[in-house]
């Protein structure tokens, strides 16, 4: 037998806004929470230092673990609101089965909450290019989803040296493109203007079109020869990096990957789509040169006090315990970079990302940035061996709208080639 809840008033719920006592837990769609209006609110965003824990994960065996990794404990005060309130009340009974004896439940978020412009409500800066497994299905259909205003677009599905990940199944029209497209093997840097223009208009892409990336994450293993085949995840925001440099105006990724689009039961294809090759890309590449950071400019930063560089590797590549990679044998790190852990190795981004792919509530990375001294008023740039955990820690910031953020493009890879370069090893005294 279900116990009985107890609801909580508007003004009750604004009285405890800064209270640390109480956790105000967002049970919407992460879409919802990062601000899409999937109801016809009247305000997209989430309610002010709200939680995100969507009602989706309740059907993961190790919900508690994403709670408690939330720092949602049994001590706290929980307030659960939502879209539906049977959500609502079967993510409160969890919680009260899991040993949470102060739960109450809030009904009026779209009638009273969203509908007074009073009332506070956040959301992520860049919103509108974290898309979600619906927006590319009605996009894909002929409609014209929320926050698209254009008449041409692309689906691209994103990988490395793996067209068995595209092939094996795929979202309907969705064109494969292998990150070596956009980066050179040799370096694993960005390729010249010049490549760039001519991969491209390859593959369709104008300045002008609208650009939809994923990747399909395949459970990567660094014993394999090239573990970041199974990486299309990370991959797929790697190009959306070097795409965003070239001038492409606007660039989405689905948020979740092919996982998400899996996750809601959308049609697959097997389909090897044509691409359509385009005479002229449409603006001087790069657009955004300074999105980008080499060497040079990566030192100059090491030096000066209102810039960082960001160090997005793992633990165990950052203390020189390991190079990350099979092609990288020097190991360490730079000195004077800050570390901001992508999570357990050089394939994996667990630090930035949910237990379904999704990406992590900005909150929460905004956090643990900012305890290592990485705050928007700096120029940044981050960096990890090669530039595809680098590119992701960026497009987080970029999302939020931190206004200086970059690349070091670099890297790990290219820092440790040159043996006039200092590094670092063991436990940082920083």
């Amino acid at each position: 037998m279900s116990a009985k809840l107890h609801q909580i008033t508007t003004q009750k719920l604004l009285n405890k806004l800064d209270d640390s006592s109480s956790k105000i837990i967002d049970v919407r769609p992460v879409d919802a929470y990062n601000g899409w209006q999937l109801k016809n609110e009247l305000r997209g965003g989430h309610i002010q230092n709200a939680k995100s824990l969507p009602y989706k994960w309740t059907n993961y065996i190790d919900w508690i673990e994403m709670v408690r990794k939330k720092q949602i404990l049994p001590e706290h005060e929980i307030i659960v609101y939502g879209y539906d309130n049977d959500k609502i009340d079967q993510v409160a009974q969890r919680f009260l089965k899991s040993g949470y004896e102060k739960v109450f439940v809030y009904y009026n978020f779209i009638d009273e909450w969203s509908a007074n412009e009073k009332l506070p409500l956040q959301k992520l800066e860049r919103f509108k290019n974290l898309v979600s497994a619906a927006w590319v299905n009605e996009l894909i259909l002929g409609g014209k989803p929320q926050h698209y205003d254009n008449n041409k677009f692309i689906i691209v599905h994103a990988h490395y040296r793996n067209r068995d990940a595209y092939l094996s199944g795929h979202i309907p029209g969705a064109i494969d493109m292998d990150t070596l497209a956009l980066e050179a093997p040799e370096t694993w840097n960005r390729r010249s203007p010049e490549e760039l223009k001519e991969a491209l208009e390859k593959h369709g892409i104008t300045a002008d079109t609208t650009v939809v990336l994923y990747g399909k994450f395949m459970f990567p293993d660094n014993a394999d020869e090239f573990p970041g085949s199974a990486a299309g995840d990370i991959g797929a925001i790697r190009n959306a990096f070097i795409m965003v440099y070239a001038g492409v105006k606007d660039v989405r990724i689905l948020n979740g990957g092919f996982q998400s689009w899996q996750d809601v039961g959308f049609e697959i294809s097997y389909t090897d789509e044509a691409k359509n090759p385009i005479k002229d890309f449409g603006v001087k590449i790069p657009a955004q040169p300074e999105l980008a950071v080499d060497t040079p400019e990566a030192k100059e930063m090491l030096k000066a006090n209102d810039a960082e560089l960001v160090c997005v590797r793992s633990y165990p590549e950052y203390i020189g315990k390991v190079s990350g990679y099979n092609y990288i044998e020097p190991k360490g790190r730079i000195p004077g970079a800050i570390f901001a852990d992508c999570g357990s190795d050089a394939y994996h981004m667990e630090n930035y990302r949910n237990f379904d792919h999704t990406t992590r509530e900005f909150h929460e990375v905004v956090e643990i940035w900012k305890n290592n001294g990485i705050t928007p008023d700096k120029q940044l740039a981050f960096y990890c061996g090669t530039g595809w955990r680098g590119s992701e820690a960026w497009f987080n910031a970029w999302l939020m709208g931190w206004p200086r953020v970059s690349v070091y493009d670099g890297g790990w890879f290219e820092w440790s080639n040159n043996p006039e370069n200092p590094y670092e090893t063991g436990i940082s005294e920083n």
